[in-house]
């Protein structure tokens, strides 16, 4: 371990300690002077060595030209400070959508750019969470939207953390940036892990499927036909044939139902049974069958579709976990 190791531990605890009380989360972020850090990029400190060895020739030789060049080299680079600064205060962000996703994967964060008043071209723009690829692009009118990806290794809430946003804007001498942090969380579901159930328990297999009531997908049978029935209903064949007039029946098919048991992995531990009931949930959401959720101290509804398979990976998500802290440092 390096000697500076333990320095470097205490200043980026200090650092994150002090950016928490002077940037707190909030749903919606105005980027102001009390967010707003700036200081020369390495072209920027190149820059005023070539504005000083002017000044050191010019005073050397007395040459009023050189004095006059380098005064000017000095006024741009004063100049470009405001200009920097500018690209970036004033814009307002917020992230609006946060993409559920599996372990493992990549969740998407929508993140809205918008700028009131009075309206300029913020060229230039970097956004980045901890561990995601750099976005860079540019808000040339009221609103923009940017989509960034985050990285993911465990299930449960995803907070994204910090924010880094980053500007060299417009000539690449000031590094103007900003360590925001947006109040937004998603869901990461159980990375699905294939495997068949082991054990199988009472209702955790499907129901025997049954024909019931009237409908019009499946025929059941015939029956001595009722005055006030329709006519096109009548078994003419079987009339014909002199065996009476008959009319037919059909009756609609029962979907099977079926339980994704807890106790249908036995000998596995939490997250392995967990991973298995979200690719067993998957595969029985992609039919048409009643499906349910049993984990241990609660028993979810039959029920189908897309806003039912949500609920129970979500159920799965969350299952003996805390709510997520408020000030959305932790992430992923």
């Amino acid at each position: 371990m390096s000697p500076l190791t333990p320095v470097r531990n205490y200043y980026r605890r200090w650092f994150n300690h002090w950016l928490a009380k002077r940037i707190p989360a909030e749903q919606i972020v105005v980027l102001d002077l009390k967010r707003i850090f700036i200081f020369p990029s390495k072209a920027g400190f190149a820059y005023l060595g070539v504005v000083a060895l002017l000044w050191l020739v010019a005073t050397n030789y007395q040459n009023n030209l050189i004095f006059a060049f380098a005064a000017l080299l000095g006024a741009v680079f004063v100049v470009a400070i405001m200009h920097s600064y500018a690209n970036l205060s004033g814009i307002r962000l917020r992230v609006t959508r946060v993409e559920p996703t599996f372990a493992g994967q990549k969740a998407g964060v929508e993140l809205q750019l918008s700028q009131q008043g009075k309206r300029r071209m913020r060229d230039d723009l970097t956004f980045s969470f901890a561990g995601s690829m750099p976005v860079t692009m540019t808000l040339p009118g009221a609103e923009a939207t940017a989509m960034l990806y985050v990285p993911t290794s465990r299930r449960g809430w995803l907070l994204p953390g910090r924010l880094t946003v980053e500007s060299h804007y417009p000539l690449g001498l000031f590094r103007v940036w900003t360590h925001v942090l947006p109040a937004c969380q998603g869901l990461v579901y159980p990375k699905p892990l294939p495997g068949q159930p082991v054990a199988v328990l009472d209702g955790v297999q499907g129901d025997t499927a049954e024909v019931r009531g009237q409908g019009v997908d499946d025929f059941v049978g015939l029956e001595k036909y009722r005055s006030g029935e329709p006519l096109n209903r009548v078994a003419w064949k079987h009339l014909a044939r002199g065996r009476g007039m008959l009319s037919k029946h059909y009756g609609d098919q029962v979907s099977t139902s079926q339980w994704l048991d807890w106790q249908a992995f036995p000998g596995l531990d939490r997250e392995a049974r967990l991973s298995r009931l979200c690719q067993w949930l998957l595969e029985v959401s992609a039919g048409g069958d009643l499906y349910g959720l049993r984990l241990p101290g609660s028993e979810s509804a039959l029920d189908k579709g897309p806003r039912h398979r949500d609920q129970l990976l979500a159920s799965l998500a969350l299952f003996e976990l805390q709510a997520p802290s408020g000030n959305g440092e932790g992430g992923q």
